[in-house]
Parts: C-alpha cells; sequence; structure tokens
C-alpha cells in the first residue's frame, strides 16, 4: 500500500461480520423474503384509503376481508422484526431488545386500542335508549379490549416461553435453561405490574390512575434499558442481513423508511382486522370474544414468536428470551396502561374504563399467571418441568370455559407461585444482586460491543 494510502473503513459493514469474523452476505432468497412481506403487506393501505376516500370499497366477505388485513398486520409486524435486529447496533443493546418486544407488539395495541377507543361513544349509544340500538355493539368494546389483551398476554407465557425452553433443550439436552442476569430487573419489574394488576378485577375497572402506575414502571424500565451498550458486532440471517449489508446512511434510512411504513400498514389495517373478526363470528355463529382473545394475538404475535424462535434456533436463548421477557413487561405495564388513557380521550371524560365478571375473571388468571412466571425466573432460570406446566394450563384452558374454573386456574398458578418461591428463597439475593447491578451497571463492566458471556472468566 502506497504511503498516505489508507485501508477502507469497513466499520459500517457491521452485518457482514460475524463474532467469528466469517462474512455472512445476503443472497438472493433474502431479497425474496424482504420483497413477500412488502407487497403482502401493501394491500392494507391502499384499500383503506380506496375505502375512507370512497375512490372504491372491496365487496368481498367479511372473513376475506378479516384475512387481507390480518395478512398485512402479520406482514409488517415481520418487517418491523427484520428491521428492527439490525437496529440492535445501532443504539443500546438493551433499549434495542426493548424496543424490538415493544415495535413486534404495536399490532396487538393497535387492535386493542380500536376497542378501547369505541367504547365510550358505544356507552353514551346505550345510555340513550331503554334498549340496545341498533349500531350499538354487543359484546361491549371494552369486553373485546379487555379480551385481546388477557389472550395476547397468556399466549406469551403460556406458549412462547415453554417453545423456547424446548427449542433449547432439544438443542443442549440440559433440564434446565439459563436467562441472562441483565433480566433479573425486567423481571422486577414485571413482579411489581403483577402484584399490583390484582387490585384491578378487584376494581372492575381500568382508570388514570392505573395509566399512571402503569406507564410509570415501563417508563423506569425504558430508562435502565437504554444506558446498556450498543452491540457493534452481529451475524444478520435472513432478510436481515440485506439490511445489514448496506452502508450506515443507506441502512438507517432503510430501517426508518421500514418502521414508517409497516407502523402505517399496522394502524392501517388495526380497525378493519377487528371489525372483520367480529363480523365473522356473528356471521358463522362463532363467539367473538373467542376470535379476538385468541385469533387476533396469534395474528399480530406471530412475529414476535417467530424472531424469537429464529434466535432460540441460532443458539441465542438468552436473546430470544430477553425479547420474550421485554414484550411481557410492555404488554402487563404499556398496554395495559393505554387502555383507560385511549378511553377518556376518545370519550372526553376522566371515568374509568368498566368491565363485567366475565373480563374480571380473564384479568385474574393472567394475573395469575404472570405471577407463577416471575416466580419462575426468580432463579433466573427456567427449568423443564416449570416449561411443561407452563404449556400444560396454557393448553387446557381451552376445554374448561365456566367462570369458576377460570377462577380455578388462576387460584392454581398462584399457589404454585408460592410454591416455587419458597423453593427458590436462597435463590432472593443473587437475584436482587443481579437486579442492582443492571440498575446501577447496566453493562455489565464489558466492553462495549462485547456479548454479556464474554465478560465472564
Amino acid at each position: 500500500m502506497a504511503a498516505g494510502d489508507r485501508e477502507p473503513d469497513r466499520s459500517d459493514d457491521i452485518s457482514s461480520v460475524a463474532p467469528n469474523g466469517k462474512a455472512s452476505g445476503p443472497n438472493g432468497r433474502e431479497w425474496l423474503l424482504l420483497a413477500t412481506a412488502l407487497f403482502a403487506a401493501l394491500p392494507a393501505p391502499v384499500l383503506r384509503l380506496g375505502e375512507l376516500t370512497g375512490a372504491f370499497h372491496l365487496d368481498v366477505p367479511v372473513y376475506v376481508e378479516a384475512i387481507i388485513f390480518g395478512v398485512a398486520i402479520f406482514a409488517a409486524a415481520t418487517l418491523l422484526t427484520w428491521a428492527s435486529e439490525v437496529a440492535e447496533t445501532e443504539i443500546s443493546a438493551g433499549l434495542a431488545l426493548v424496543v424490538l418486544a415493544l415495535i413486534a407488539v404495536l399490532p396487538e395495541y393497535a387492535v386493542d386500542l380500536v376497542f378501547a377507543i369505541r367504547a365510550p361513544h358505544v356507552e353514551e349509544c346505550i345510555n340513550a335508549a331503554a334498549t340496545l340500538p341498533v349500531g350499538c355493539e354487543d359484546p361491549h368494546p371494552s369486553h373485546l379490549a379487555i379480551a385481546n389483551m388477557t389472550g395476547g398476554n397468556r399466549l406469551l407465557v403460556g406458549l412462547a416461553w415453554p417453545v423456547i425452553f424446548f427449542i433449547f433443550y432439544m438443542r443442549t439436552r440440559t433440564s434446565s435453561m439459563p436467562v441472562q442476569r441483565s433480566n433479573a430487573l425486567g423481571i422486577l419489574f414485571l413482579g411489581l405490574a403483577t402484584l399490583y394488576s390484582f387490585s384491578i378485577p378487584l376494581r372492575g375497572n381500568l382508570s388514570l390512575i392505573d395509566t399512571g402506575v402503569m406507564f410509570g414502571l415501563f417508563g423506569a424500565y425504558l430508562f435502565v434499558a437504554s444506558r446498556a451498550p450498543p452491540e457493534h458486532e452481529r451475524e444478520f440471517v435472513g432478510p436481515a442481513a440485506v439490511i445489514g449489508a448496506m452502508s450506515r446512511s443507506n441502512r438507517r434510512a432503510v430501517v426508518l423508511a421500514i418502521f414508517a411504513f409497516a407502523a402505517g400498514v399496522i394502524f392501517a389495517s388495526a380497525e378493519p382486522f377487528a371489525d372483520g373478526l367480529v363480523d365473522t363470528g356473528e356471521s358463522v355463529g362463532v363467539d367473538e370474544f373467542i376470535l379476538v382473545q385468541w385469533v387476533a394475538p396469534l395474528a399480530s404475535e406471530s412475529p414476535e414468536f417467530i424472531l424469537a424462535g429464529m434466535l432460540a434456533l441460532r443458539g441465542r436463548y438468552d436473546a430470544g428470551m430477553t425479547i420474550l421477557i421485554s414484550s411481557k413487561v410492555n404488554q402487563w405495564t404499556l398496554l395495559i396502561g393505554s387502555l383507560p388513557l385511549a378511553f377518556s380521550i376518545s370519550g372526553g371524560t376522566i371515568s374509568p374504563l368498566d368491565f363485567d365478571t366475565r373480563q374480571s375473571e380473564e384479568i385474574f388468571l393472567t394475573a395469575g399467571q404472570s405471577l407463577f412466571a416471575v416466580a419462575i425466573l426468580v432463579s433466573l432460570s427456567m427449568a423443564r418441568w416449570e416449561a411443561i406446566v407452563l404449556a400444560a394450563l396454557f393448553a387446557t384452558q381451552f376445554v374448561f370455559t365456566q367462570g369458576t374454573i377460570r377462577v380455578a386456574y388462576g387460584v392454581v398458578y398462584c399457589v404454585l407461585a408460592l410454591a416455587v418461591l419458597t423453593r427458590d428463597i436462597p435463590h432472593f439475593r443473587p437475584f436482587f444482586s443481579a437486579a442492582k447491578e443492571t440498575w446501577t451497571d447496566p453493562g455489565g463492566g464489558r466492553p462495549r460491543g462485547m456479548p454479556e458471556d464474554a465478560a465472564d472468566p
């Protein structure tokens, strides 16, 4: 090399350099997947714009419309997860995983907020007549908002968490999966939110006080996560490698463009997707509550499950669980707090968002499951039997639907949580020590970009 020349700066091409220094560039298949997701999401905003402007209307059965907008939500959320994985190398690694978890459940928020926003107007409609007038929905939108929120939370813990463990078990044949120490503070915040959530079914409503408490918990969690250093080295797999292989300026522009496009698709699709589910239930005789509680979260959270599973299959069980723990924290804080806020803004009222006995039972059951999940992770590990119990209790809930059975399941979760916490009393000190370390030194004393396990002797 001639004097004065210097080797080109390759620091921007972080995506093509694996931790072992080997290149891993994108190929045609990854471009095809990226283009497929883009075109799958595109019809939704076009159709929605045509309906809102009156330019045209898609005259198809309601279930077809629900499928179109549901596929768009899935595709948009998938685009978001790929772009967010690249963002881990640009901002704080901990913050990126929290934001990734938040973005991955954005469709869940969008669908839920549609019902919360409608609730005060339906109440006005009902109060204006002695009987339920035409145009006033039944079930009440507030009930559907609770259904969507509880279903999403229970799917996350009862299905996604055990799947990560079983991937870990199949690859390692180890009966206990470790959880990163840096997750201790997130687990602690989840525990605080869970203990507070038991007061909600007792009151039978969600108020702006709940918004303040839950937003405060999430804000503190986000603040701590934002202080962790970014990961400067990362091997991207799949369509994320297409984005990551670009120069830094192009990479950032593409990530921002995907965020904007996908968010627009999700918000354009949320209302017609929610309406399509309810109308489909009415047309085929299926309980709308069940469709909103389970089908909508499956569509909106599948990309998040897939991303966490892909990370686990690549040996990154810790990152997969971190995403799912972060998702649970933000769904059990930010999502719950958003519902009464949306209700108040939409109705111009400070009155709480009321719900009936069934919703109280659903929230109690979900809080019980959350408490058991927190108890499991206090040891910063998940044992095989714990994953099996999480999955089994979740799966059998579909068989028994009576109100007393829902309450019984909630009690079983609470009893199991107390038993596990009693067993793990010796783990309390290490757990709180790990939480304190994360609070005072989020980077764990690692050089910027060094994986957590690389700092261990």
